[in-house]
């Protein structure tokens, strides 16, 4: 398989929170990079917004992220500029 990513990504176990409009749901970042994130629920992701707030606590980080693709338990992220 050829990787057409713009940025290598690295595998991951970090437990992660997103944030909109106040309400916040835990998640799992699965995979990171430079410029995104795989994210892993516990539930669907049918109820995540296009575009919310990432927060990664352990590395005091709040980043913006658009949704890029969605798969029933995972969604991956690119990192928007403020």
């Amino acid at each position: 398989m050829v990787e057409t990513r713009n940025a290598p990504r690295f595998r991951a176990a970090m437990p992660a929170q997103i944030e909109r409009a106040g309400d916040k749901i835990s998640c799992t970042i699965r995979d990171i990079s430079t410029l995104g994130a795989a994210l892993q629920f516990l539930d669907t992701t049918d109820r995540i917004p296009a575009r919310f707030t990432l927060i990664i606590t352990e590395h005091g980080l709040k980043l913006p992220c658009r949704v890029a693709w969605r798969a029933p338990f995972r969604i991956g992220v690119a990192f928007l500029s403020e």
